[in-house]
């Protein structure tokens, strides 16, 4: 018996040790607890326990600048004063939100959006109640804010466009989020917050965003910041440098302002896009706050098209700013050469269609150099022909036309660039001679962006290297060493003669707007599209005069033009929707534009002399000509 009550004996001491050692634990876990809740956080939580509160608050981050080459500002911040509302601090939200209407005045469409927003979020989100106030109603809503619990007073920051229309294609602009927005970032909760809905402001978004901070502050029982008890710095968005130049942006802009057109003007050797505009624009300042129902509406219905931007987007049949492919791939083939000459009588019989030349009396018997001058319709007719669809399509590819270039921009489109799969795989049909025809001066089923002219042109008068467009000072990728396109120098002489003569020879289609100081003369190539095929009814009874014809019924004027022509330096495209005659309307334009661009050249401004009240050029007296020459510009 008394080994039997030593073994129980054992048995309770044992049960006994376990349990002491369990409460032991849950003992020490509980002091520890209580010494953490007491001692370590005991400041927190005495706050709590006397109605205050510890709130978290997320740091919006500085956007990142976007400059011009010359570090000259495009898109900036400036200081923006706001008003939030936070419903879980209010009494009745919508008794705080009548006092400050009291003070702010807010429309019915603004109020039904603040109560939405009550509604559909969080309630310990904030509401932003207005922005880009003026100090004074700043001032006081700070000065009331004892009776305005849940009330919150912000100095923050909002976007800003100096160059305003100017480069509002280009840039887009940044607006309030929308759902389909939403990427899992806590900035996109702030309230007040914009991202970039169109242009580099959209592409660049992750990159001019920045990284949110946090402040954790203690506030009282109606929400009021006591202090800042700890912060954590946000991180501003990335500076942005474009190849831009505002100042040419500008001209480029206001020389266009009162047509509906597209002009990109291109560093030939780097690929630097100087000037892309496309007209007419709007005031990307508009979005900061909301646009209003007015303003956008007449954005929309316009027939001019202001929100698109027509240079990356608008697709074009080229015209004749086409026929230096053609000759280009007519010249690879062999079928013409330098001595081939056609003779033009006004029209030309593909099978039982007669395709016409501008030139209704014909340019009699022409060559290559000759056809590209006068802009002879004829002899590209033939030319297609012999050459076929699919070696034409080969030399427009090579040269830029058909794709895309990925500049950043949203909403570029390739155009078309026909060959025989392509009509067959989206037209359902075989390619037929009128096809080559019609392709042979522009027309048909060619389609292009004005980027891609401004390329090809770059293209041409470069040496033949393919240089890519890049609107980007750090953009790697279209830094790259361009290829050779290996297109006989011989070739490319020949073509180029051709767009001399086109402005410096007097049968040139644009002779009366060349520039006549012959040492920044410049070459190019007209163009004048159709929009609706003209019957044979009007031309038996007289083609009616563009003038009279409603605008939507006129040609598009086309352009391309480089300068100077003895060593090239600057490309540009033109694109004037239903301005009538390439020449008449279009080359003007890019003669200005081009001299002004080599009026900011540091070597060929020496040339001339601007005057920016008049808008106008003066010739100068040039002491240093050989100079010029010498430094290969």
């Amino acid at each position: 018996m008394s080994r039997f009550k030593k073994k129980g004996q054992d048995f309770l001491t044992r049960r006994a040790a376990i349990l002491g050692g369990g409460m032991t634990l849950l003992s020490s876990a509980l002091l520890g607890r209580m010494y953490y809740l007491q001692v370590v956080n005991g400041r927190e939580y005495e706050l709590l326990a006397n109605e205050n509160r510890i709130s978290y608050r997320i740091i919006s981050p500085q956007r990142g600048e976007i400059r011009d080459r010359f570090e000259r500002p495009i898109a900036v911040n400036k200081v923006d004063y706001r008003v939030n509302i936070i419903p879980d601090q209010c009494d009745d939200v919508e008794k705080t939100l009548q006092s400050v209407t009291q003070i702010i005045a807010l429309t019915n469409r603004q109020k039904r959006r603040i109560r939405r927003q009550f509604k559909n979020q969080r309630s310990y989100l904030p509401v932003n109640i207005a922005q880009n106030l003026s100090w004074d109603k700043f001032a006081e809503i700070n000065v009331q804010l004892p009776s305005l619990a849940g009330v919150h007073p912000e100095v923050g920051t909002v976007r800003y466009y100096p160059q305003n229309k100017h480069i509002a294609h280009l840039v887009g602009y940044v607006a309030s989020i929308s759902k389909n927005d939403m990427d899992g970032d806590p900035l996109l909760l702030v309230p007040g917050f914009k991202i970039g809905k169109d242009g580099l402001e959209r592409t660049l978004e992750k990159k001019l965003r920045g990284k949110a901070g946090n402040r954790k502050v203690e506030v009282n029982s109606i929400g009021r910041e006591i202090r800042e008890i700890s912060r954590k710095n946000s991180q501003s968005g990335d500076l942005v440098n474009l190849t831009i130049d505002v100042d040419i942006q500008a001209y480029v802009s206001e020389r266009i302002k009162h047509e509906s057109a597209a002009v990109v003007v291109m560093d030939i050797h780097t690929g630097e896009i100087l000037s892309i505009v496309s007209t007419p624009a709007f005031d990307p300042n508009d979005f900061n706050g909301g646009i209003s129902h007015k303003k956008w509406n007449a954005l929309r219905i316009d027939k001019r098209k202001p929100l698109l931007n027509k240079t990356v987007a608008g697709q074009y049949s080229p015209g004749s700013t086409f026929k230096m492919v053609v000759a280009l791939a007519a010249l690879k083939a062999g079928v013409i050469t330098e001595d081939t000459t056609s003779v033009c009588t006004g029209k030309h019989e593909v099978g039982d269609q007669i395709f016409h030349c501008w030139q209704k009396r014909g340019h009699g018997r022409v060559n290559l150099v000759q056809s590209l001058s006068m802009s002879c319709d004829v002899f590209f007719y033939e030319t297609a022909i012999k050459t076929g669809i699919d070696k034409i399509h080969e030399m427009a590819q090579k040269l830029g036309l058909g794709g895309k270039f990925n500049i950043h921009i949203p909403g570029e489109l390739r155009g078309i660039n026909p060959s025989k799969s392509w009509k067959k795989a989206v037209i359902g049909s075989s390619w037929r001679g009128g096809d080559s025809a019609n392709a042979g001066i522009g027309q048909g089923f060619v389609l292009t962006t004005p980027l891609q002219l401004c390329v090809m042109i770059s293209r041409l008068v470069n040496g033949g290297r393919g240089i890519l467009p890049k609107i980007l000072m750090d953009d790697a990728e279209t830094s790259k060493e361009a290829p050779e396109l290996n297109i006989p120098e011989h070739h490319l002489k020949l073509i180029l003669q051709g767009m001399n003569d086109v402005m410096n020879d007097s049968r040139g289609t644009a002779y009366r707007y060349r520039i006549k100081d012959k040492n920044i003369a410049m070459g190019g190539k007209t163009g004048t599209t159709q929009v609706r095929r003209i019957s044979l009814a009007e031309r038996k009874k007289g083609i009616i005069k563009t003038t009279d014809r409603p605008w939507e019924h006129r040609e598009h004027a086309l352009f391309v033009g480089f300068a100077p022509v003895g060593h090239p330096r600057y490309a540009l495209s033109v694109l004037v929707e239903h301005g009538g005659g390439g020449a008449s309307t279009a080359s003007p334009i890019g003669r200005d534009i081009l001299k002004y661009t080599m009026s900011r050249d540091p070597l060929l401004s020496q040339n001339i002399a601007f005057d920016s009240q008049k808008r106008t050029f003066q010739k100068k007296t040039i002491k240093n000509k050989h100079k010029i020459k010498k430094k290969g510009l």
